[in-house]
């Protein structure tokens, strides 16, 4: 799984933006993402800008956005680690209409 985190992303995806809770159980797929496969996305796309807020309380969601400056979120609450990976490649893939 570490390689799928090592992929390149595509120019019209311009930010992402991930939100979760420090302690909350519905976080925890996304605090694990965060510990496995960050550093192996950010090495990938070093001038990418990941933004990791943390929060209390707060139900996790993951923010992608684009050229012209839409946004698209997504909650990931009580997502694993690997189902967190497959929404962030989603919404890399697919710009927003």
């Amino acid at each position: 799984m570490a390689s799928a985190a090592a992929r390149r992303l595509p120019q019209h995806l311009k930010e992402l933006r991930i939100h979760l809770c420090q302690r909350s159980p519905s976080s925890q797929g996304v605090r694990e993402w965060v510990e496995t496969h960050y550093v192996d996305m950010k090495k990938a796309n070093p001038k990418f800008p990941f933004l990791i807020r943390e929060c209390s309380g707060i139900q996790p969601k993951v923010y992608a956005r684009y050229e012209y400056g839409r946004e698209v979120s997504t909650p990931v609450a009580n997502f694993s680690s690997g189902q967190v990976m497959d929404t962030l490649n989603t919404m890399a893939d697919t710009p927003p209409q």
